[in-house]
This record gives structure tokens, sequence and C-alpha cells, in this order.
């Protein structure tokens, strides 16, 4: 086959995109990221020349903030470093950069006063901190906003959380976080988008250009974002958080790689360096990922940092022998700032006065640091973010508790609704609330989330009330911890369903089951709930089950044969509303899965655009000698886009138009979508692609675009599609892009298993 080699670009966005973006803001951003600290006042530069090893060393040096409960008071009574007495002492002697997960603007001013009165030089502090989905106003776990498939959704949400941030003087969020995630066992997985490289570009993009607003860094509302965790962190092996990664420098290519690259695009200034080994080299410290690949090869210019104690783990990690050489390995490999182990500042200025590191290199790295405060105005105004009288003003507003309700309502999949269960009607049933997260203030904002709490979030059982006609109908049983039976729970839930028309079962996971260092070996609900459900079942009594989660989970018995599944995740502050909404048909359901919802745990990792093999089995039945589990196809039970509607959605009529895409021409393909139903519904048009012989083999599917579109009762919609021969790019055998003529599979469907309408393409 002959291969044609195009930009990188133009695989990442698409022809059709590349003109648009080569005049955009975001491309002046990202040359801006690429010429680094070439445009760096004279000023700023020379205090280059005037720093001490000390003070260049403490401008790369990241640390936890200490200060507790929003008081002005020591942490350590004795005054000591990690204490706020020490860290104010750290910054009169230009020991220290900047500070992350502090308690607002109030800690900013005293600390940011400090640097710009009594040290030496008057550098201006950076304040970051881990603003993954909302700072008060708190927003739909990111894998929960990523099933909304609306990537204008998710720059609104960070635009807010942005601005709520920056409000309580932070510069900086460690957000977002762009890991493809393909084993539902790692529990970090809820805070990404999902299995998929073009919802996880997509998404990546949209929470940069939110964060960063659309009047430059510099905007007092604007906060720098930072792309994490570089890289492959979300390959850890058996889904264990932190493990190994052994993986081939295609699929970093092709799959792991392209969200960061649509985060630089979209203008990202930083980038966090990930815990994990890659082919036995902690990314740390790993040259190739940090310097050949990410400033050579892509000409990124911007800060990278390290993760948490990311560079004394590599003393752990078994490549570094002590502090010393772990701090050099890092910083030569190409982490300029250093988060919270202190090795820096402890040991850098040692490593260049002995001539083991280069003063050039120091001096490059020091530039990032200053050039990411210019940007961000802190050399203008060292205050412009810091204001407690704006905090006040400008945090859970009405306006971002609103959208943390539309984007909570945006992001609920529904898996089933067998006999039209849902929506419930506002008045005429009594309702039963069952299950542990049925009430109360616990389990709502979900994980990772430094500032919000439970206590100012909506529940489930208000957020019910409050909907429909008749609160006195609804009544509110627990039945079951999360984890351990309650005393008496399973007859009270047992009494309580008797009682109602319909149940409504809450049930899933807590917050603590998800996220960082919180993999799990089976993907379950927890076996005190389980029975629960199945004794609930036994009633016979109609159950609605609405599922907790941050990860995609196994479901099966009582769980699976109810006729109504919503996944309702951890949608934030307006947790309890959000659910009503959809419950009581408000909002109709419209999100997708962005991560498949596997049979068994021992199906893990799966992904839906996975290989075929030597031995495919068939549509049907289970044939001997052919890649399946004795148990099940090599499927999803509920697959990746996955998600149904209050409407009856056909899908008919596929137009290919001419069958070929010619040269640099386009080939427009078109379906009939219809609602046939009595409901209005917004449906997300998914359009897949097979390519059925090549010199690399291809994906059974891969998500080429989508598009969400409303429809009336009655109503039908001709959607339609543009290719072109850069949509059709893969990573060869020489490791860059690259297109081959053939034939291409292709369907317009509502999921990734789904058949639509489908049919074949050349390319010519």
């Amino acid at each position: 086959m002959t291969a044609t080699t195009i930009s990188r670009r133009a695989m990442l966005m698409g022809a059709s995109a590349v003109a648009a973006w080569a005049a955009s803001p975001a491309r002046a951003l990202l040359q801006q990221a690429k010429v680094g600290t070439a445009a760096l006042p004279a000023s700023v530069e020379a205090l280059i020349g005037r720093m001490t090893l000390v003070e260049k060393a403490g401008q790369l040096t990241l640390m936890a903030a200490a200060w507790a409960g929003g008081a002005a008071t020591s942490l350590n009574p004795a005054g000591g470093a990690g204490s706020f007495d020490g860290q104010l002492a750290d910054v009169r002697a230009g020991k220290l950069g900047g500070v992350f997960n502090g308690n607002g603007a109030v800690m900013a001013k005293r600390m940011q006063t400090v640097a710009m009165r009594e040290s030496r030089l008057k550098i201006p502090l950076i304040f970051a901190a881990d603003v993954i989905h909302g700072l008060r106003t708190v927003f739909p776990v990111p894998l929960a906003e990523a099933a909304s498939f609306d990537p204008e959704l998710a720059r609104r949400t960070a635009r807010a959380a942005g601005a709520e941030a920056a409000a309580s003087g932070i510069d900086w969020t460690f957000a977002p976080m762009v890991d493809i995630a393909r084993d539902a066992r790692w529990g970090r997985g809820v805070e990404g988008s999902g299995e998929d490289v073009l919802l996880g570009r997509l998404m990546a993009a949209a929470r940069v250009r939110g964060f960063q607003g659309e009047h430059g860094l510099a905007a007092a509302d604007a906060v720098a974002a930072c792309a994490k965790h570089f890289a492959a962190y979300g390959a850890a092996e058996a889904g264990l958080d932190y493990s190994t990664v052994d993986i081939s420098e295609r699929t970093l290519r092709e799959t792991y790689f392209p969200p960061f690259e649509s985060a630089f695009e979209a203008g990202a200034p930083t980038v966090m360096a990930s815990f994990n080994e890659i082919n036995g080299i902690p990314a740390t410290a790993n040259d190739w990922l940090l310097t050949d690949v990410l400033r050579r090869e892509w000409g990124f210019g911007g800060l990278v940092v390290s993760d948490y104690t990311g560079d004394e783990e590599l003393i752990a990690h078994g490549f570094a022998a002590d502090a010393r050489e772990a701090t050099k390995l890092a910083f030569m490999a190409g982490v300029d700032m250093s988060m919270q182990s202190g090795f820096y500042i402890e040991h850098l200025p040692d490593l260049v006065a002995a001539g083991e590191v280069p003063m050039a290199r120091l001096d490059e790295a020091v530039r990032r640091v200053l050039a990411l405060k210019v940007q961000l105005g802190l050399f203008d105004d060292p205050f412009r973010r810091i204001d407690p009288r704006r905090e006040r003003t400008r945090i859970r507003t009405r306006e971002t508790l609103a959208l943390a309700r539309e984007a909570g309502a945006k992001s609920i999949v529904m898996l089933k609704n067998d006999g039209d269960l849902l929506p419930l009607p506002r008045q005429g049933k009594g309702i039963a609330l069952i299950g542990p997260f049925a009430a109360g203030q616990h389990d709502l904002i979900g994980p990772w989330n430094v500032y919000g709490t439970d206590a100012e979030a909506v529940d489930l059982a208000t957020g019910v009330r409050a909907t429909v006609a008749d609160p006195s109908r609804v009544s509110v049983t627990l039945g079951s911890g999360v984890d351990a039976p309650l005393a008496g729970g399973i007859a009270a839930a047992v009494a309580a369903a008797r009682a109602a028309d319909v149940v409504v079962l809450a049930i899933g996971e807590s917050q603590r089951m998800s996220g960082e260092a919180q993999s799990r070996v089976d993907i379950v609900i927890p076996p005190a709930q389980i029975a629960l459900v199945e004794a609930v079942a036994a009633t016979g009594k109609p159950i609605v089950v609405l599922l907790r989660t941050g990860r995609a989970l196994v479901l099966s018995g009582a769980v699976l044969a109810a006729p109504a599944i919503l996944v309702t995740w951890f949608l934030g502050s307006q947790d309890g509303p959000a659910i009503a909404d959809v419950l009581f048909g408000k909002t109709g359901p419209s999100a997708r899965l962005p991560v498949s919802f596997p049979h068994a745990t021992g199906q893990e990792p799966y992904h839906y655009d996975h290989k075929s093999t030597g031995r495919p089995n068939p549509p049907g039945p289970l044939l001997e000698y052919k890649a399946h589990y004795r148990e099940f196809a090599n499927e999803a039970l509920f697959p990746f886009g996955h998600g149904l509607t209050y409407g009856t959605i056909e899908y008919a009529r596929l137009d290919l138009g001419t069958g070929q895409i010619a040269g640099d021409g386009a080939l427009t393909v078109r379906a009939t979508i219809a609602n046939s139903g009595t409901r209005a519904a917004e449906e997300t048009v998914q359009l897949y692609i097979h390519d059925l012989a090549a010199s690399i083999t291809r994906p059974v599917r891969e998500l080429k675009a989508f598009r969400k579109i409303m429809l009336k009762p009655g109503e039908l919609q001709v959607v339609s599609f543009t290719l072109r021969k850069a949509d059709l790019l893969f990573v060869g055998r020489d490791l860059k892009p690259t297109v081959e003529p053939g034939r291409f599979r292709i369907w317009i469907a509502p999921s990734a298993q789904a058949e639509g309408v489908s049919g074949e393409f050349t390319l010519a």
C-alpha cells in the first residue's frame, strides 16, 4: 500500500478545522507557549541575573499552603517549615515560588504582601489549586460531564469554576485531567473524559478554554490551566493507581498523547508529569517524554510541574539512589517546578555549584516560571485576583448554581426504560426513596473537590420533594449503608416499598470509592446494597435504579432486571434537583456513556475501539475457537455512546453520496433520524468508521464525529457529516500520521455497538 504522510495537526483536528485554527486566538496562545520566555519584559529578564542560586531554586519550589480553616494560625506551634509562619519566612528568603490548595483571598493577601514588601527581589507568588470540577459551586465530576457529549457545556462549567477560583485568589488550576482511561478498576477515571480519544480531545480543549477565559491569562477572572498527567497515567497496569505502564510508542501516539496536544492547541501553558513509569523510566525523569516529545517535537514552551512529590518518588521507583540524584534526574529530564518534596530548594543550588546541573538549564526553568507569572499579570498587579470582597460576592451565585443544575441534568444517562416507566408523574403516585443515597448530606459532590462541601449541596430527597405535587407522598428509607447492612434496614425498606406505587432505589458507590488511590478489584455494587435491592425487587413494585458512581460498574441480578436505570454519577452542588429534573421529565435524558459498562470485572480493561483478532466471533451464538469469554461475547453490557431518551428514536436512509473520497476532496454522508414517540428528545448522533484493511490493524470502530439534535414528537431530521482524508489518518509503521487508500465501513448510530445505518465507502 502507498502511504501518504500529512501534518500531526491535521490528524488531531481534521482538515476542516485547520484553516479556522490558523487564524484563531488559540493559535496565538500556542505560539506564545512555543516561544515561551522570549516575550519576557527586560525588567523581569534582568531579575534572573540578580538572583542567587537559592532564589532561583525557590522560584522552582511549590508547596502545599500551611493554612488551616481560614485562620492565620500556625499548623505547627513551633513555627517550623511546615507551618504558616515558616512559609512566610521562606517567602521572605526567596525560597518559595508559590503555594497550592490554600484557603482563600485572606491567606493569599497576607502571603503576597510579604513577598512584595519583605522579600529581596519582590517576585510575586503564584497561588495554585486543584479546581477539578468546581470551587464552591461544584459541578458534575468530569467523567459525568463527559457523558453530556457537550464540549460547550464543559467550557461553560470550567469558565464558572475558573472565575470562582480567581475570585478566591487562585492563579493556576491543576486541571484538566486529560488521561484516557480504559480500565474501570482505576479510580482516577472519574477525573477524565472516559475511553474515547475524540471525546477526550474535545473535552480537554473545551476545559482549557473555559478555565482561561476569553480575554487572556492576565484577566482578573482567568486561571492558567494545567494538562495532566503526562503521560499514560490512565494505562496503569491492572487498573492499580500509580502502577507501571508498559506500552508501545504507537499506542502512546494514537491514544494517550492526542488529548494533551489538544489542550496545548487550546492554549494550556502548563503540564504536569505523571506518577507512573513508562517502559521502565518514570515519567517524572523521562527525558524522551518531557524533552524529546514535549519540547523538541511539539514545540511546547510552557512550564512542566511535577505531581505531588513525584521527584521524591523516583527513589521508591528504584530509579534514583537518593534525594540529590532524584533532583538531578527530574530536573535534567525536563521538570521545571517541583511540587511538595522540597528537593529543588534543598539540592539544586549545590548541584549547580558542583557543575552537575548547568546554570543555563536552571535559568531556563526560572524563565518559564516567571513567564507564567507574567502571562497571569502578576508582575503588573500581584493582587489582581486577591480581593476578599470579590470573593464574598462571586462564589456560589444564583447563575453558577443554575449552571450546576443544568450540567447535572445533562450528565445523567438512561440505560433502560422498559415499559416507559420514566418519567414519573409529579402527582398521584406514592414514591418510596430507598437506598444509602436516598437522603443526607453525603456523597453528593464527588471525589477530588478541595473547597466544596456536601453540606452546601442539595440531596435527592430534597430535590424530589421540591418537584412532586404532594411531598407527603414521598417516603425515605435508607435500608442499608454503603458497605454494611443497617439493623432492621431491609425490613423497613420492604415495608416502604409495599406502601408505595413506585420505588426509586439510590444505590452505588460512595465518593470515597472513586478517585485517587481508589482502585477496585471488583467494580460491583457492594453486597449489602445488593441484598437490599433483591429484597425490594421481591415486592414486585416497579423500580427505578439511580446509580451513583465515578466509573463504569458491573450490573447484574435484580439491579440489571430493574425496568429503569439512570446513571447519576456525582453531580455536585445541585445533585438532587438535577436528578429530579430528569426523573420527572422536566428535562429529558440526553447523556451518553463515555465509558463501556462491562459484563464482569474480569473483562477489564475494555474499550469499544479494540482490535479484531484473527478469530472474531461473528454476530450470534458463541462459537468454539473464537475470541470470546466462556460466559459472554467480547462486547460491552452497555457500550460507549449508549443512552436512551424519552422519545422513540429511529435511524434510516443512509446516503453515502458518491461513496468515495478522492484526492483532497470530501464525502458528505447523511442519515434520517426520526422521533416517533410522544415526547421531545435530544439525540446524540454518532459517526463511526472501520478501516477494513491497512498496513497497521485498525480498531473495530472509531468515533469520528457526533452531533446533538433536538427532535419534537413526530419530527425527523436529516443529519449530515463530512469526511475528509485527514479524518482517516492513523499512526503508521514509521510512527508518523499516515493515510492509505482502501475500503471503509461506516455507521451512523446511537452507540458504538448499535447498527444504526451502515454502509461502505472508499478512499481513492
